[in-house]
């Protein structure tokens, strides 16, 4: 039996890194608001709060997230928001699932296209992918802006899915970081983007990893 351990996931237990971190009440609860810090304006850095004491290898990772989009964010703004993991310490490779849920339900079918998207930090972004062309690692999702999305990661070596309210929407079979890569877990957001998380929650399949 999958048993997922719960993370607990506030201001003072998460390092940020180029955000803005503090606790918030959202209808009645207490979540996490992560916000990217206004002078970095470039997409696809290292934007996030780091859980510490984390050695994450393959396993799953579960986590409730929302994002709303700033009043001043730029035209390209998403709500860009999820997950990324083997973060190192230091500014190095990590990998990462995330959601544009303004993408979601677009009239653009084109756009719609893009509602989630795996990356690998600092060689393989968004920014690549784009410019050469290749769409394999982005999927359609029926999900939207200021609503809670129940998001599920499954990690074993190169393989990697995306489950958004319990529907496979993602599959990378040939994830860009190394297969033996370890690190932290980390809660991810872009440019223009309000992000809100609770319910953090992992599970390791090889060893226990984050205390």
């Amino acid at each position: 039996m999958e048993i997922l351990e719960p993370i607990l996931i506030k201001q003072k237990t998460l390092t940020p890194s180029l955000v803005a971190v503090r606790d918030a009440v959202l209808d009645g609860e207490s979540v996490v608001r992560v916000v990217k810090n206004v002078r970095e304006n470039e997409y696809g850095l290292r934007s996030c709060a780091v859980v510490p004491d984390c050695n994450f290898h393959n396993g799953v990772i579960e986590v409730d997230v929302r994002s709303r989009i700033l009043p001043d964010a730029p035209d390209l703004a998403r709500g860009f928001i999820g997950i990324a993991f083997r973060v190192p310490e230091n500014d190095g490779p990590f990998e990462c699932f995330y959601l544009r849920p303004a993408n979601g339900r677009c009239d653009d079918l084109e756009r719609r296209a893009h509602a989630v998207e795996y990356f690998s930090y600092p060689n393989y972004t968004f920014a690549y992918f784009r410019a050469k062309g290749i769409t394999k690692y982005e999927a359609p999702a029926d999900i939207g802006l200021d609503e809670w999305v129940h998001v599920r990661i499954e990690v074993d070596g190169t393989h990697g899915k995306l489950y958004t309210n319990n529907v496979n929407v993602l599959s990378v079979e040939d994830m860009k970081g190394r297969e033996d890569a370890r690190g932290s877990i980390a809660l991810f957001v872009d440019i223009g983007t309000e992000g809100f998380f609770k319910n953090l929650k992992v599970s390791h399949w090889d060893e226990k990893g984050c205390e």
